[in-house]
């Protein structure tokens, strides 16, 4: 599904990431783990096209996008759910919703998947029609990922899940994230919450500063030293 070989990305003469491999198959969920200020939330912008590899190469379905825009790339199935939700305020819930929607002509999917996303999260049908800066915290989360949804993403990158929300409203997440999974969508995922991520993720991989330090089964990072020591307060 994604291969990211040997990327470097800077902000102009200041190099943020070296060297970065990474894989997501289909079907999986991969979990991108590490402190904050390690490059994880950059890596997720070069891979959705926000950011340009000053090194490297990223293919997606066996394709060199590595230049392609953030949008060719959403038309192409990648979808970018960003750290801290970034809703249009000032527009209705269902307003942002469609706009995930804004390079698709296929009216009648577009409105089932809206149907989809409204049963998915069922709060975000008693809030339509109010404007998405009045939501809560993790009502914001569900619209910035139902948002996502509605671009019928075969990839979908996932920044921060759990940032700022109660543990209740994560729980509530997870069940949708998983359903999404299960129809077909892979995920990369960053999140803060290191036994949560890997608890529900296939593989993970770990950045330190900038740099990938380990990456394996989710199962052995759970239980590696170096994860427990560092991540897990133990």
């Amino acid at each position: 599904m994604l291969r990211v070989e040997s990327v470097d990305v800077s902000y102009g003469d200041t190099q943020v990431l070296w060297g970065v491999d990474l894989e997501v198959g289909d079907g999986e969920i991969v979990a991108l783990l590490g402190a904050n200020g390690a490059g994880k939330s950059t890596l997720l912008a070069a891979i959705s096209g926000l950011l340009r590899p000053s090194n490297g190469r990223m293919l997606y379905q066996g394709q060199d996008v590595t230049d392609l825009s953030p949008e060719a790339l959403v038309r192409r199935g990648l979808s970018h759910v960003p750290q801290g939700r970034r809703l249009f305020a000032g527009l209705t819930v269902g307003q942002n919703l469609r706009l995930g929607a804004h390079a698709r002509r296929d009216r009648r999917a577009v409105a089932a998947d809206l149907e989809r996303v409204l049963q998915m999260f069922p709060a975000l049908l008693e809030r339509l029609n109010q404007q998405a800066g009045a939501l809560s915290g993790g009502e914001q989360q569900m619209c910035a990922i139902g948002r996502a949804l509605m671009s019928e993403p075969k990839l979908l990158l996932i920044d921060e899940l759990s940032l700022g929300l109660a543990p209740i409203v994560v729980d509530h997440l997870w069940p949708a994230l998983e359903a999404v999974n299960q129809q077909g969508a892979s995920i990369l995922l960053v999140e803060q919450d290191v036994q949560m991520a890997l608890e529900h993720s296939s593989r993970g991989y770990v950045l330190e500063t900038g740099r990938l330090v380990l990456s394996g089964p989710s199962s052995e990072l759970l239980v590696d030293p170096r994860i427990v020591s560092a991540y897990l307060g133990v």
